[in-house]
């Protein structure tokens, strides 16, 4: 998968990662705009549908699961969030996996790779082991943040598993810190990344591939660490309303960033292991 490839599979993610937080948290007018340009990164991969009937009917169930999880929320009057970004995605990417063009096919396989790998993840921790979130939440995230607003002399106590009294000057703030601010959304579409990337560049080194899973783990657990304390701080000098903004902006912008140096070590990986395999069978047939 080429540069350019990667690039547009890494614009459309991040356009519909930032659409779905501000269409739900923010600005819904920046969130019809980033899905407006997310669905024109991605027109291109719908222009020319193979014959062939197995491939049509990809793009067919791609086409039904984006309109079903549509129509669930409205019917739900759900907001949108992260699941129905990678419910789309998967959509997208079935359709764009049943076009005539071997780059995008290859393009539409990431994605598939990607979105159900994520919605494996997030069922599988949201719905079978959900004690272990709220557990996640306080030692990982709520804890370890509490102590560092500490160390800047900013007094803040715990007041429940997921929640905080943040003493700012003239009031007491309660903050929760769950969900979404525990950080596992973005580890789980990190860990997707890398699933999709080995399969598809076909990178076969166990060790490489588990120590930057490793690595992305630590990084992503460090940033929403700091994206938690920069909430904290933001509460404190400006009030919860100028939170809750930063708060919606901040949360994909640092995704974006953090994926973005992921995609550069899968590629660095890639590089590496094509150079190992050829000096390998060189030294086969010399």
């Amino acid at each position: 998968m080429n540069i350019h490839n990667r690039m547009i599979i890494f614009l459309v993610l991040a356009l519909f990662l930032g659409a779905t937080m501000e269409y739900g948290h923010g600005s819904k007018m920046l969130g019809i705009l980033l899905f407006g340009i997310a669905l024109l990164a991605i027109s291109r991969m719908t222009l020319k549908i193979a014959r062939r009937s197995a491939h049509v009917w990809y793009a067919i169930i791609g086409i039904f699961i984006i309109l079903a999880d549509i129509a669930y929320n409205v019917y739900t009057q759900s907001e949108l969030g992260t699941l129905d970004t990678m419910t789309f995605l998967l959509g997208i990417s079935l359709i764009a996996s049943a076009t005539k063009n071997n780059e995008l096919q290859t393009m539409g396989e990431f994605g598939i790779y990607v979105s159900i790998t994520f919605i494996a993840l997030f069922t599988f921790f949201y719905n079978t082991v959900e004690g272990f979130i709220h557990e996640f939440d306080h030692y990982a995230v709520l804890m370890p943040s509490m102590y560092l607003i500490r160390l800047i002399g900013i007094s803040v106590d715990v007041i429940g598993t997921e929640t905080v009294c943040l003493h700012a000057p003239g009031q007491d703030m309660v903050l929760t810190i769950g969900g979404p601010c525990s950080g596992l959304y973005s580890m789980f579409l990190l860990i997707s990344i890398i699933v999709g990337y080995t399969a598809i560049e076909n990178i076969r080194d166990a060790r490489r591939i588990m120590a930057l899973l490793g690595v992305t783990i630590v990084i992503a657990w460090i940033a929403n660490l700091l994206r938690v304390s920069i909430l904290y701080l933001v509460a404190y000098w400006y009030g919860q309303d100028v939170m809750m903004t930063v708060h919606t902006h901040l949360g994909w912008i640092i995704f974006v960033i953090v994926a973005w140096g992921l995609l550069l070590g899968l590629s660095k990986m890639e590089r590496v292991e094509r150079v190992e395999k050829k000096e390998k069978e060189e030294r086969k047939t010399g």
